[in-house]
């Protein structure tokens, strides 16, 4: 039996600790240079000492890998975004102090800022004559909150609101609007082209790039939802306008989420994805292709079981490069237009942000696994000679000895084929045995992927001297749209089922020590967490982290009501779907509950809101149950404060090892 006490240090090697996962810096947000010579990305850099995220632009030289940083400035860079001409980079800058669009010459010369918008800009893209950009930012609008505090001589922090949707995630949304503004680069003039009382882009359900430019400037596809019960809403759509707000007329009319238009180089199509299921947030995502010559829309992939979560066009319209989440993996593959043929191109580890060359002759983009965190790569355009491009972390984590993921299946509920994720510590011993960390994802539609995860990541528990397995369920994307679809209102059981199934085939490893075995999951994970402790007695500690201790309370704290409602088949004001609530309520099997837990939950957690947390923790206290809480009153339905997620990691590793390790 092993002794494990803390990180593990593999055969000499240096062990990943706490800080060192936490202070990593993170590569993100590529964008090829017009010439496609250059990549400009981020580097994301959280600081303990400032307890918080520092972003700066970096560039690199596709072809040698040689990098060097573009912005050195105080405050944060972002969303960096080339002149069509190549010679300008504009980004969003905290450096005076409120997040505004700056440009600088890319050849020398100092930056200079655009905007001045109070609020602060959210992100931008510029006109293909680069004399313009079009940005979204919040805006007062309606009765706002300062209104209301100034309504009397003596202000208060009182809020008043007479509908749904008052607030988001994570924030209230009382008195704002998200809107598209039109800004002359050399004047500074500044129009508001959406002014009504809509989120332009979406708060909710958008896609990865809601507003898009046509090559010729002279139209603006943009996506908003034009119903007015929007918490109980998923029907965005996608419209098109002239660059000063006129002439808006709808390209979509169904009633599911159309969004992430993008316009084919030759501004023949207009393409976009669609969901066909209103109320359902986890619909496949199909591309479609609006011809603006005549209005026909084409259904491109209708009969492929797999979803897109964005797509790309090549230089002469014929395809697009796909990003599908397939079977654990984040791939890319290549779509024929309008035919749908498909090709896949590129798989392993987790592949997103694609950048295509002008030439069509290569791709860059974002890559990961579970043992290496993201850096930008690039390959051929058929998928071909992939390598990295940048090397930001390649010092820190190559002495590590980070072992990748191994994937693993077995006949799951239904009879049907289920796969999942095994994860084995550094200096990993064949005949040596280890406690088992069981991690239950969240969606409940979600997948572990083979990816660096900047929370629940792997190489963490891992390094703790704990095996990982992680099992997708029945529920989970990327095995077909029927698998995905087969959770709901049927949350305690098929995925139950296939969680037992794995930890039976996981728990026969002569590896795993079966006797010292945890689990641990985030929402929907923390939902089964809950569950668990009232349906088995295999684990040893239990991890709950924003979990749903009670659908019935939730479905009426949750800000978007269609998720209960399509989860359960109605409201709770429905027999059948109240019953339903009933039925897979973690609450109703409190009396099983003897497993010691800690509960995690936040304050600005609207999604599950906090009481369910307070709920389950008191449940265990009344059950005398040995119980922890750890609560953030400063986070959301993540953890994401380089401290808190210091103290996050800290306390459940810890939680962990006393259940687990030897001699406990």
């Amino acid at each position: 039996m092993l002794l494990l006490g803390g990180p593990l240090a593999a055969q000499g090697k240096p062990a990943l600790t706490i800080e060192d996962f936490i202070t990593t810096p993170i590569v993100g947000d590529p964008r090829l240079s017009p010439d496609g010579s250059l990549v400009a990305f981020t580097v994301t850099t959280p600081s303990l000492d400032d307890n918080r995220s520092t972003s700066k632009i970096w560039l690199a030289d596709v072809t040698t890998g040689e990098t060097w940083q573009a912005t050195a400035s105080a405050g944060s860079d972002r969303a960096p975004r080339w002149s069509p001409d190549g010679k300008m980079l504009a980004f969003i800058s905290t450096r005076d102090g409120s997040q505004q669009i700056w440009r600088m010459p890319i050849r020398g010369g100092e930056a200079t800022r655009i905007t001045n918008l109070s609020s602060g800009i959210t992100d931008f893209l510029w006109s293909p004559d680069a004399k313009s950009m079009f940005y979204w930012a919040d805006v007062p609008w309606g009765d706002t909150l300062e209104a209301v505090k100034r309504a009397a001589p003596w202000p208060t922090d009182a809020r008043i609101f007479t509908r749904l949707f008052y607030r988001h995630w994570n924030e209230w949304r009382l008195g704002i609007r998200s809107h598209l503004f039109h800004v002359d680069v050399a004047t500074g003039a500044v129009t508001d082209i959406t002014p009504f009382d809509r989120d332009v882009p979406p708060v909710a359900l958008g896609g990865v790039n809601d507003i898009a430019v046509s090559p010729t400037g002279t139209e603006v596809a943009f996506v908003y939802n034009p119903d007015s019960a929007l918490a109980l809403s998923t029907n965005n759509d996608v419209f098109v306008m002239g660059p000063d707000g006129s002439a808006r007329q709808p390209v979509t009319i169904n009633a599911g989420n159309d969004h992430n238009p993008r316009y084919s180089p030759d501004g023949r199509y207009l393409g976009y994805l669609a969901m066909t299921t209103p109320g359902f947030e986890s619909d496949r995502q199909q591309l479609m292709v609006y011809e603006r010559a005549n209005g026909r829309r084409v259904a491109v992939s209708p009969r492929w079981n797999l979803s897109i979560s964005d797509f790309h066009w090549l230089p002469d319209a014929h395809a697009v490069i796909a990003e599908v989440e397939d079977r654990g993996h984040r791939a890319l593959y290549r779509v024929e237009v309008p035919s749908g043929q498909t090709t896949r191109l590129f798989g392993g580890g987790s592949n997103t942000e694609v950048e295509i060359s002008p030439k069509g002759d290569r791709m860059i983009f974002l890559h990961s696994a579970a043992n290496s965190p993201p850096e930008v790569w690039v390959s051929d355009i058929d998928g071909k000679n992939p390598r990295p491009v940048t090397k930001v972390d390649a010092a820190r984590y190559a002495p590590l000895g980070l072992l990748p993921a191994d994937s693993f299946g077995f006949i799951g509920a239904l009879g049907d084929s289920v796969f999942g994720w095994l994860i084995k510590p550094p200096g990993f011993d064949p005949v040596g045995r280890y406690p088992l960390i069981y991690l239950i994802h969240g969606g409940p539609q979600g997948a572990w992927l083979d990816e660096w995860h900047p929370r629940w990541n792997y190489a963490m528990f891992a390094a703790r001297g704990y095996l990982v397995a992680a099992v997708n369920f029945h529920g989970s994307t990327g095995y077909g749209q029927a698998f995905t679809n087969s959770i709901s209102r049927n949350w305690g059981s098929l995925p139950y089922e296939d969680l037992m199934k794995g930890l039976d085939v996981v728990s026969r490893l002569s590896n795993v020590d079966s006797l010292r075995m945890g689990a641990a999951g985030a929402s929907y994970g923390g939902y089964m967490i809950y569950w668990l402790a009232g349906h088995t007695n295999r684990f040893r500690v239990l991890v709950a982290h924003d979990g749903i201790f009670n659908p019935l309370s939730m479905s009426g704290t949750t800000e978007e009501e269609w998720f209960p409602i399509w989860e359960f088949g109605g409201s709770a004001m429905v027999p059948a779907a109240r019953a339903l609530m009933e039925k897979w309520s973690p609450a109703n099997f409190v009396a099983n509950w003897s497993t010691p837990m800690l509960v995690v939950h936040s304050q600005n957690d609207f999604r599950v809101d906090l009481s369910e947390g307070l709920q389950a923790f008191t449940a265990l206290n009344l059950k005398k149950v040995p119980a922890k809480f750890l609560y953030f009153p400063d986070e959301d339905h993540f953890i994401t404060k380089p401290r808190n997620r210091r103290l996050w990691w800290s306390t459940v590793l810890d939680w962990l090892d006393h259940y687990l390790k030897p001699g406990t």
